[in-house]
């Protein structure tokens, strides 16, 4: 008779503790005195890079070795096991999950590939559509926020993928067993218990699937509460300032803005941030749900904040980073582990950071440009794990101080007040939806270098069509539409075909910008 064998093939991104998942089912099948063998190939094409793991186990063979395959052959995996949804959906599309045969136990998060983060708009995949996929393609599916899990028990989420294995009944070992794997790893053994016996229970408990995200608000980040107390004394008054004058519906959208302005710059950058957003709080037509206040306060924060080369510096030499990165990937607190950045500042970017008349003075010499241009404008490689590395990034980080007197500063604020102003005067014509679309079209706007210029292209073809809409019943939902339309396609082609279905004349090269 031809013994048992199990086939399993583990999905999973680099940090997500798949090799010990992997570990610690082979240790499982060979204490009961089962055969298993177990290999990986490590992947680079998606974020951090999906591994796959294959595990094959033999029931007990007394004198006979079995010969074991060394990667998983479509439409013969057992068990198939995500650490995150879209990798189920990619082990389906390989061949790897088969109706009659395969249960997929996958956990229900994201994690964005670049490709879903690329889009001007939100570019990422139906997490709802991807699982339903997934079930008609397999016998059975385990779907729950494994991440959560981990994240509730402190621990990483290999350890709840464990215990919804174990509550699955597709291996002939009890629960018990998988436990006393986990109790003999010797580090974090606490935690992942927790996991393990949290997961395990809602795997056999709940009767049906969690309903998930839609897709319209996948990537979209609820704003935490307004804290009680403020971090700091300079805080504190502007804290107050929010309570005082500003409508309760908007005050934590105030709070995230807040925040975001004052790490970019200071508390000063702050107060002046409250008085852009008090200029349309003062005259939202409802203060009730704050929509035109909650507008202003979400995207003149984006706008106050534009990422230019020193705040690009700052961030990469937090330490904070450092250790989020160290977590990623696994590493412990005495492992050695180095980054290498790339840039690519264009003398543009360079010509920013100066003061403005040493700026307009380089522009005034045309030879020097262009001796400078070659030398600036190429690729650069550093390693901030380096003295010198970081210390380059460091200062370029430190050059905050004078950024309020640079020429990116004052190119920036002047496009941003004229921005308010194209929405102030919708508000004069008595047009609130629409001074609130004018206001969330700053959203195109983001990145720095290329990415920045072809994001302030788009979003002065929609202040370009904001007069022409003025006056019409629907102006508001019309520019609405423009936005969406310049969100979806990074080639302007949907936003083209709408401004001619709309009537709209739009903006050429030497037409004046809003």
């Amino acid at each position: 008779m031809k013994p048992r064998m199990i086939s399993i093939a583990i999905m999973a991104l680099g940090g997500q503790g798949g090799g010990v998942l992997e570990d610690w089912i082979t240790t499982l099948a060979e204490e009961a005195g089962w055969t298993a063998q177990a290999t990986s190939v490590a992947g680079v094409a998606q974020r951090t890079g999906a591994t796959i793991y294959y595990i094959e186990l033999v029931e007990p063979t007394p004198g006979k070795t079995p010969v074991l395959a060394q990667m998983p052959i479509p439409g013969e995996v057992d068990i198939l096991i995500a650490a995150e949804l879209m990798e189920a959906g990619r082990a389906v599309a390989r061949g790897l999950v088969t109706p009659n045969r395969t249960t997929v136990i996958t956990s229900t998060h994201r994690t964005y590939a670049v490709q879903e983060k690329m889009m001007p708009a939100d570019g990422s995949a139906d997490s709802a559509q991807v699982l339903e996929l997934v079930r008609k393609a397999s016998r059975r599916v385990v779907a729950e926020d494994m991440r959560q899990i981990a994240v509730d028990n402190g621990t990483v989420i290999s350890a709840p993928l464990f215990g919804a294995l174990a509550a699955c009944d597709v291996l002939p070992f009890r629960q018990l067993a998988f436990e006393q794997v986990v109790e003999r790893g010797g580090k974090g053994v606490k935690a992942s218990m927790a996991a393990l016996r949290a997961a395990a229970e809602i795997t056999r408990t709940r009767a049906t699937p969690p309903a998930l995200v839609a897709k319209s608000e996948a990537m979209k980040t609820a704003a935490r509460p307004l804290p009680e107390k403020a971090a700091s004394a300079a805080m504190a008054p502007l804290l107050a300032r929010i309570r005082a004058e500003f409508p309760r519906a908007a005050w934590d959208w105030l709070g995230e803005g807040l925040s975001r302005v004052v790490d970019w710059q200071d508390a000063d950058y702050g107060q002046e941030y409250l008085d852009n957003v008090a200029r349309f709080a003062k005259r939202d037509p409802d203060p009730g749900t704050a929509e035109l206040t909650i507008a202003a306060a979400h995207w003149i924060a984006v706008a106050m904040s534009y990422d230019d080369v020193i705040r690009v510096a700052n961030l990469k030499t937090r330490a904070d980073r450092f250790a989020r990165i160290r977590s990623e990937v696994g590493g412990r607190e005495d492992d050695v582990f180095g980054m290498e950045e790339y840039f690519h500042p264009r003398l543009e970017e360079v010509m920013g950071m100066l003061p403005a008349p040493w700026a307009d003075w380089l522009d005034r010499s045309p030879r020097l440009k262009a001796w400078l241009g070659p030398r600036l404008n190429k690729g650069r490689r550093i390693r901030t794990h380096t003295f010198k590395g970081h210390l380059q990034l460091h200062f370029v980080a430190s050059l905050a101080r004078f950024r309020r007197g640079n020429r990116r500063h004052a190119e920036e604020k002047a496009h941003w007040q004229a921005w308010l102003a194209v929405a102030e005067r919708a508000l004069d014509a008595g047009d609130a939806p629409l001074a609130a679309e004018v206001l969330k079209c700053r959203q195109l706007i983001k990145g720095y270098s290329d990415t920045h210029a072809r994001g302030e292209g788009k979003f002065d073809r929609l202040m370009y069509a904001v007069p022409q809409l003025a006056g019409q019943p629907d102006a508001g939902s019309k520019l609405a539409r423009l936005l969406t339309a310049a969100r979806i396609d990074p080639n302007g082609k949907a936003l083209e075909e709408l401004e001619a279905g709309l009537g709209l004349k739009a903006m050429v090269a030497s037409s004046q910008k809003a």
